[in-house]
C-alpha cells in the first residue's frame, strides 16, 4: 500500500458538478484542502471537476462559477425525459444481461443510434467548462467506455488523447449526449461502468470518494479498499443536497442550490476528512 492520497469524484450531471465543487470548497473553507491529492480520479461529472481543480484555478473561483448566475457558463438543456429513458433502458438491461461488458456494449449501441446534438456542439460546452485544455503535470485520470466494444478506457496525460476530448467522452451520457469520436473509436460516459469507479483507483493509503449519485457498487468497493488496509471516507448527498438536485440533475437551474448544499456538507465533514487526509 503506497503512502499516498487519492481523490475520487463520481458522476451526477451538472448538479453533481456543482455539489462536488461545493463539497471541496466547503472543506477548504473549513481548513481541509483535499485538492492536493496525489491522484485525481474522475468519472463523468467527476472528470470535469477533477480537470478543473488540476488546472490551478483556486476553489473559490471554481465555486463561484457554479453558484453565481453572473459567472455561470452556458449549458445545453437535454431533451425532456431523456435521462429517465436512459435509466429505464439500464434497468431493462440489468434484468436481461448478466455480463457487464455486454451490458456496456448494448448501452453503446443505443447511444450510437440515438438522436442528439452534434458532437462539436457538445464538445464546445465541455471546452468552456475547463479552465485549461491541456493535461497538467499532476496525476489525473478520467474514465470512459468504448461504445462499440464495451471496454473501459482510462485517459490520462500519457494516453495521447487531449484533455477536452477525454472529459467530453467521460461525460457522454448515452442517449442524452453524442458518443465522442477519438481516433477510430467512439466513447460514452464512464458512469456506465460504475458511477464512481472507485475500484479502479485502489492502491492508495488514503482515499476520499465524493459520489453525487447512488452507485450500487460503491459500498462494496469502499469495503474492499478498507479490507486491504486502506483508509477511506465517502461523502454522498444528504437530504438537503438531494432536495437541491431536484428531479433533473442535468438541469442548469440545479447548479446554484446544489453548489450551496455541497458547500454546507463540506464544512460539516471537516473533522472526519481532516482525520483521514492529515493522518500521520
Amino acid at each position: 500500500m503506497q503512502n499516498e492520497r487519492a481523490l475520487v469524484i463520481g458522476g451526477g450531471g451538472v448538479a453533481g458538478i456543482a455539489w462536488a465543487t461545493g463539497v471541496l470548497a466547503g472543506l477548504a473553507d473549513a481548513g481541509v484542502d483535499v485538492t492536493d491529492a496525489d491522484l485525481l480520479f474522475g468519472t463523468s461529472a467527476g472528470s470535469a471537476v477533477t480537470a478543473q481543480i488540476s488546472s490551478g484555478v483556486e476553489l473559490p473561483a471554481l465555486f463561484r462559477t457554479q453558484v453565481d448566475p453572473a459567472y455561470q457558463l452556458a449549458e445545453l438543456q437535454p431533451r425532456e425525459g431523456a435521462l429517465a429513458e436512459v435509466f429505464a433502458f439500464g434497468e431493462k438491461l440489468d434484468a436481461e444481461v448478466t455480463d457487464p461488458v455486454e451490458r456496456r456494449r448494448r448501452m453503446g449501441e443505443m447511444a450510437l443510434a440515438a438522436g442528439t446534438v452534434a458532437e462539436a456542439e457538445r464538445r464546445a460546452v465541455i471546452e468552456a467548462r475547463l479552465p485549461s485544455h491541456s493535461w497538467s503535470e499532476r496525476k489525473l485520470s478520467v474514465v470512459a467506455v468504448n461504445a462499440v466494444t464495451g471496454e473501459t478506457r482510462i485517459f490520462d496525460r500519457a494516453s495521447g488523447v487531449g484533455l477536452v476530448d477525454a472529459v467530453t467522452a467521460s461525460c457522454a451520457i448515452p442517449g442524452v449526449w453524442p458518443a465522442v469520436t477519438i481516433g477510430d473509436d467512439r466513447y460514452i460516459d464512464g458512469g456506465i461502468r460504475s458511477l464512481t469507479n472507485l475500484d479502479l483507483a485502489a492502491g492508495y493509503a488514503r482515499t476520499l470518494a465524493i459520489a453525487p449519485m447512488p452507485d450500487p457498487v460503491l459500498d462494496t468497493d469502499a469495503a474492499s479498499i478498507a479490507a486491504r488496509g486502506g483508509l477511506i471516507e465517502v461523502i454522498t448527498p444528504d437530504e438537503a443536497a438531494l432536495a437541491a438536485f431536484g428531479t433533473d440533475p442535468l438541469s442548469p437551474a440545479s447548479r446554484t442550490p446544489a453548489g450551496h448544499a455541497g458547500f454546507a456538507q463540506g464544512r460539516a465533514a471537516e473533522r472526519a476528512i481532516a482525520a483521514l487526509w492529515n493522518k500521520a
